[in-house]
């Protein structure tokens, strides 16, 4: 087990051979040495925030577990910050600060960094309004740029300096520096604000409907911005095949941007040559105020669910499966399609609903099925579950 010396300490880095990217043929060795080549930008995007440790510790082909409370066993020198939840509870969450710290947390089996939208010391209050761009299937990339765009406009038309970046997944995001004054609701609201303008701007290339079987195009996901919510950060690789990278971009460069080109072998390189997009983002914080008065003035929005109790659906949808594993979820679905192929011919690709679920401490799948565009004779009734997994179990 060789120690890595970086930032004046020793770091042990544990099996560095093992495979991370199967496809690629990256290794955790080459994901540390990606971090320590990009490290100005990385750190940048976490220094000071606590963070939850998304730990893929067999891979990316492997589900990863998320763990808000720092390890017990820790190094000394690892830092931590406790924060509060609406449940009662509390965690000691890792604070990144300095390369040693970065490389103790990748070699733990982070391959991206999740931070929260705040700083030490003040816990309350966000420094950073982040819109995430979630393309419902068939979308195109396209369509995803030019709602960017948009953000950027409704962002800027409010005094806001707004900051582009790849997602490294299917999305895309748009962060703003904030003063750090208003509390989470209020940045929420602020942010929610945003994604109605845009879609109030731009109706047939976005959507802000916080039902999923209600959306359209892009939907301009303002929920991020919730307390206990964290978004990959700039330069963080993704858990994908190819193992790109979150980039931060000039606004010059989104309209023809594409996601393929940002990856784990071919970042550092523009960091070295261009330097770092995002480097004098702190020198922008703005207020929220234009955006709490554009929230006014809209009016109240629908209600988003509370967590309990059953709504009344808009839509017909039935449920396919709830699975621990995806592939076990789209097993599922492939079973329920082979006994329904006339079903299955008239569906869209954004009528099958695919959720991410959080767990306690993982995700897990569920697949709906729309059944807006079948002939409503054909329409086949709420069957038993293919795959019916309790994650609360």
């Amino acid at each position: 087990m060789p120690d890595i010396e970086v930032a004046g300490r020793q770091v042990r880095v544990t099996n560095p051979d093992k495979v991370i990217f199967p496809r690629t043929g990256h290794t955790k060795l080459d994901l540390i040495r990606y971090y320590q080549a990009v490290a100005d930008g990385a750190l940048r995007g976490v220094a000071g925030r606590p963070m939850i440790l998304k730990r893929y510790v067999r891979g990316i082909e492997e589900e990863a577990f998320f763990q808000k409370r720092a390890p017990a066993k820790r190094p000394s020198w690892i830092e931590v910050a406790e924060l509060r939840y609406r449940s009662g509870l509390s965690a000691e969450e890792v604070v990144v600060d300095d390369l040693a710290q970065l490389v103790w947390v990748v070699n733990l089996g982070c391959v991206d960094l999740n931070p929260h939208p705040l700083r030490v010391p003040d816990l309350a209050h966000p420094d950073e309004l982040r819109i995430d761009l979630d393309p419902v299937p068939g979308v195109e990339w396209a369509d995803l740029l030019k709602t960017a765009l948009v953000a950027r406009e409704v962002l800027d038309d409010h005094g806001l300096t707004a900051w582009p970046k790849t997602s490294g997944s299917r999305g895309f995001h748009v962060y703003a520096r904030i003063e750090p004054r208003w509390p989470f609701a209020k940045v929420r609201t602020a942010a929610e604000a945003v994604a109605r303008e845009v879609e109030r701007r731009a109706p047939d290339l976005a959507t802000s409907r916080w039902w999923k079987e209600e959306r359209h195009g892009v939907f301009v996901d303002f929920n991020q911005n919730a307390y206990d919510r964290t978004v990959a950060s700039a330069y963080s690789v993704r858990a994908v095949p190819d193992a790109r990278v979150s980039t931060p971009l000039t606004w010059r460069e989104v309209p023809g941007c594409r996601p393929e080109a940002f990856t784990i072998d071919t970042v550092p390189k523009r960091l070295a040559d261009a330097g770092d997009p995002w480097e004098d983002m702190d020198l922008s914080p703005g207020s929220l105020d234009g955006l709490l008065e554009l929230a006014e003035s809209l009016g109240p929005a629908p209600k988003p669910p509370k967590g309990s109790g059953r709504r009344q659906q808009t839509v017909p949808v039935i449920e396919i499966a709830k699975a621990q594993h995806k592939d076990e979820a789209m097993a599922g679905f492939e079973r329920w399609k082979a006994r329904h192929p006339g079903v299955a011919a008239h569906l869209r690709p954004a009528d099958v609903l695919v959720d991410g679920m959080r767990g306690r401490s993982s995700v897990w799948y569920r697949i709906r099925v729309n059944l807006q565009h079948v002939p409503e004779g054909e329409r086949p009734p709420q069957e038993p579950l293919e795959v019916d997994f309790d994650p609360w179990r």
